[in-house]
């Protein structure tokens, strides 16, 4: 799963990352401040290709947007299971209810530095799979490219309507966003821990599914709406690309917010397996 994650970049760096052309703020404009512990129902950066509303020219137009990080579908009578909301399955998430309409229309990449997962031991996480147990939290980990470029998770994101306020109040409408997960690659990490899980799927059976660049462009393009060609993108990249590091305790608390998150630590504060 994906349930926490880390999003240092200013809006400038990513807008030359993702060639962005509408949603930066101006020069000497503030920006909200990097986050470090970013988690479910806070408004995340993410990037997606629409045409800018009531705009002549219907050309779609990549933007950076602020969204609520779980899904509200647009069929929902209420926002509150939002929050149950903050992943997709890759292998569902075209037939899913919630998710096959913004899978078709409405996809998303949501920019990382790299994401948290809790490691506990091998039968519970057997459990967690069977969806039996919920898995206590124990040692963190935080995940990212070994080579320190940006975590492009794919996404999906959507419209709620509240019909409970006035077309012209100012939260009339929600756009949510969740990120779509596969499962976690049981090949060796780049750079793994001496004393610690030697692949992502010995830390967490899922793992949030990255886009290589090269398919960012095809991935956001509204105009592609055929199921077999849009599942073909949730491929997994390449694997040996991720390395992961264990992390304080002191990411379990959503209170905490820091750079001192991201520290490498020389080994685990929590007994494992490993």
């Amino acid at each position: 799963m994906c349930g926490r994650y880390a999003a240092s970049r200013r809006p400038e760096d990513l807008a030359g990352i993702f060639e962005i052309e509408l949603g930066v703020p101006p020069e000497g404009a503030e920006s909200p401040a990097p986050d470090y512990n970013v988690a479910p129902t806070k408004e995340v950066y993410v990037v997606l290709d629409r045409p800018v509303k009531d705009a002549a020219d219907r050309r779609p137009v990549r933007q950076l947007r602020r969204l609520k990080w779980g899904l509200v579908p647009s069929w929902a009578k209420s926002p509150e299971g939002g929050a149950r909301m903050i992943n997709a399955r890759a292998e569902t998430v075209h037939e899913k209810p919630s998710f096959r309409r913004p899978f078709a229309a409405r996809r998303c990449i949501v920019p990382a530095d790299g994401y948290y997962e809790w490691v506990t031991g091998k039968q519970e996480r057997d459990l967690e799979v069977e969806g039996k147990k919920k898995r206590p939290r124990k040692q963190p980990y935080f995940v990212l490219p070994a080579d320190g470029s940006v975590f492009a998770m794919a996404g999906l994101y959507e419209f709620w309507r509240d019909r409970t306020l006035p077309d012209d109040h100012p939260q009339a409408w929600w756009t949510t966003c969740s990120v779509i997960t596969t499962e976690a690659e049981t090949t060796p990490l780049a750079a793994a821990p001496p004393d610690g899980p030697r692949s992502l799927a010995e830390i967490h059976p899922r793992m949030p599914l990255m886009l290589t660049p090269d398919r960012w462009d095809a991935w956001l393009d509204p105009a592609r709406t055929d199921p077999g060609e849009l599942r073909a993108l949730l491929t997994p990249p390449p694997a040996g690309r991720m390395r992961a590091y264990p992390v304080s305790t002191a990411v379990s608390n959503v209170r905490n917010n820091g750079p001192e998150l991201l520290k490498e630590l020389d080994g685990p504060e929590e007994g494992t397996l490993f």
